[in-house]
Parts: structure tokens; C-alpha cells; sequence
């Protein structure tokens, strides 16, 4: 058996030779018939079985089976490097590799996301956090609880995209603020992104459906100043730390007094002078802020004389036009790659 066991290593040994030594499949053919042919060497040691003890025959055949299985493996390998040898050879003839390379396409997180995305990671480095919900809301979510009864005018501009008599598609996110404020006891912090819906016509500047952030914190002794410290800090955060921020009166039904926000111009720095982005004001309008009305705190169950609380809600879209210097709001959603590729 040792007698055996020194041929096949020897003949495994040329093999291995003679298959490193072939530069091609015609040469690896011819290896494997000298050695796994018909007639090959293995084969005449197969032959040789027949000499040895009965005793050892089953070994031996087990022996040589073992080193065909290895040499048949070695074979398939050296067929797999001839192979990509010749294809590599092939493209170099075809390719020339010290060209420039074509620049793999970029993507990049939508303008809106990003803007989004800042809001969020400010607030929540303030301790608020990110509540989202549902598109389609009861009109107890959307008006009822926020101090907007069925009479009320405010609800004009507002109650558009209804689903059945009493759900329509949100035209703001502040539902969620009315569900968090149900679910939990002051204090409450947090920030509410999202899409909302209105029947207004898609121009430059308005489109029936946009992204809106909303921000709400209910606690005991929250006063204006809180909201205008938070939403400069906000302001500066997203255009430069150079930004201030006025409040003008406003009217909403929900938040008493209020307000409307303005940023100073990002694109003018409030200069004065001719601006196409703010019209030389020196000023951008944000969205709306105030004080939670009382008779919201009532209906949340919270006590108006013990807490007190702000809220406010912006435009995504207006704060992405202006923080990127978009002139027209069409552009963010019509997927125009050349103008998307500017963000990449």
C-alpha cells in the first residue's frame, strides 16, 4: 500500500506540473488524457488493484479515488485561470484603461429631506421629539380641537380634500399635536413633520400639496420669549448665524397672540436694495407662531392657569427656496435630474 501511496504522489506531483506548465486549453486536454484518460497513468494504476492482497484492494481504490477527485478539482481551476487570463488579455486589447473613467452617477438626500432633517436634528438637541402620523384626519383633529369650529371662518382655506363627510387629507400636521397632547401630561416637546394638503393652485410659490414642520412645547412658565430664543437658534441653524427674526401680529385661531415670522434675507443680508428674493424688504416670511389659545389647553384637559405653552408651523419648501436660492417650488417635485444633481 505505502508502494502505491508513493506513485500517486508522484504522479499527482507531474500533474500539477504539467497543468501550471499549460498556457492554453489545448495543452490542459492533453494533460488530462495522459493522466485521467482512457489510457492514462491512473488508469493502468487502477489496473495494478488486481496484484495486491485481496485485504487491500478496497483501500487502495479508495486511495487512488481520492487523488482522481483532487486532480480533477486542480483541472477545473486551471481551466478558470486560463479563462479570466484570456479575458483580461481580450479587454486590454479592447479597452484603453489609462483613460479617464466615465463619473459614477451621485445621488444625494432631496433638498426638502434635508431641510427637514436640520429642523428635526436642532429640536431634538433640545430635548423635542419627532412625532409623525397619519395624511388623513378627522376634522376633530384638524379644526375641532384647535379651537376651529365647523362655523369658523378660518376653515375656509383649509377644509379642501375631503375622503367621507368627516376625514380629509390634513392641511397641516397639526393633528399630531392634539394626539401627543392627549396621550401625555405636560411637559411636551416636539416636532411634527410632514406632508399637508390645500386647494391651492400650483404656481411659483404655492402648491396643493407641501411639506410643513410644526413645533409645540406645553410645560409650566413657557412664555414668547422661549419661542423667539427657540427659532432664532433655528434660524441661524439652517442660514447662518448671522439671522434674526421678527414677529408681526397676526391672527389664528389656535395660538393667542400671534404672530407671522420673518428671517432676515439670506440672499441680501438685509442691506437693502434691489433682492429677486425678498423684493429689497430685507425680510422672509416663515410661517406663523403664537401662544397655545387657552380653550386648546382646556380641551386637551390642561389646566390654562397652571400651563402654558407655544407652537408655531413652517413651510418646508419656503425655507428650502430660500435656504438654496430656488426661484420657483415646482422644481422640488418635478425631478428634473439636472436640478437635482446641484444637491449631490
Amino acid at each position: 500500500m505505502s508502494e502505491l501511496t508513493g506513485k500517486l504522489d508522484e504522479l499527482r506531483g507531474r500533474f500539477d506540473a504539467a497543468l501550471t506548465a499549460a498556457s492554453d486549453d489545448r495543452a490542459l486536454e492533453e494533460a488530462r488524457i495522459a493522466y485521467l484518460g482512457r489510457s492514462g497513468e491512473v488508469t493502468l494504476l487502477r489496473r495494478s488493484i488486481g496484484q495486491l492482497p485481496a485485504g487491500e484492494r478496497p483501500g487502495a481504490g479508495k486511495i487512488i479515488n481520492d487523488v482522481v477527485e483532487a486532480m480533477e478539482a486542480a483541472l477545473e481551476e486551471a481551466r478558470t485561470r486560463l479563462q479570466l487570463r484570456a479575458f483580461d488579455e481580450d479587454l486590454a486589447q479592447r479597452i484603453d484603461v489609462t483613460f479617464p473613467s466615465v463619473a459614477p452617477m451621485r445621488g444625494s438626500i432631496h433638498p426638502i429631506r434635508r431641510v427637514l432633517e436640520d429642523i428635526c436634528t436642532f429640536f431634538e438637541r433640545h430635548g423635542f421629539a419627532v412625532v409623525v402620523g397619519p395624511e388623513i384626519e378627522p376634522d376633530y383633529y384638524n379644526f375641532d380641537a384647535l379651537n376651529i369650529p365647523p362655523e369658523h371662518p378660518a376653515r375656509e382655506g383649509f377644509d379642501s380634500f375631503y375622503i367621507t363627510d368627516t376625514l380629509l387629507l390634513r392641511p397641516h400636521t397639526s393633528p399630531m399635536q392634539v394626539r401627543t397632547m392627549q396621550q401625555h401630561r405636560p411637559p411636551v416637546a416636539i416636532i411634527a413633520p410632514g406632508r399637508c394638503y390645500r386647494r391651492d393652485a400650483v404656481d411659483a410659490r404655492h402648491s396643493f400639496m407641501f411639506h410643513q414642520c410644526e413645533g409645540l412645547l406645553v410645560g409650566e412658565q413657557v412664555h414668547f420669549g422661549h419661542l423667539k430664543g427657540m427659532l432664532t437658534g433655528m434660524c441661524r441653524a439652517l442660514f447662518g448665524p448671522d439671522q434674526s427674526v421678527r414677529f408681526r401680529p397676526s391672527y389664528f385661531p389656535f395660538t393667542e397672540p400671534s404672530a407671522e415670522v420673518d428671517t432676515t434675507c439670506p440672499t441680501c443680508h438685509n442691506i437693502g436694495g434691489p433682492c429677486r428674493m425678498c423684493g429689497g424688504s430685507g425680510w422672509i416670511e416663515l410661517g406663523g407662531a403664537g401662544m397655545v389659545h387657552p380653550n386648546v389647553l382646556h380641551e386637551m384637559n390642561y389646566d390654562p392657569d397652571v400651563y402654558s405653552g407655544w407652537a408655531f408651523g413652517f413651510g418646508l419648501e419656503r425655507m428650502a427656496i430660500v435656504r438654496y436660492d430656488i426661484d420657483d417650488i415646482r422644481r422640488f417635485f418635478e425631478n428634473d435630474p439636472d436640478f437635482l444633481a446641484q444637491f449631490a
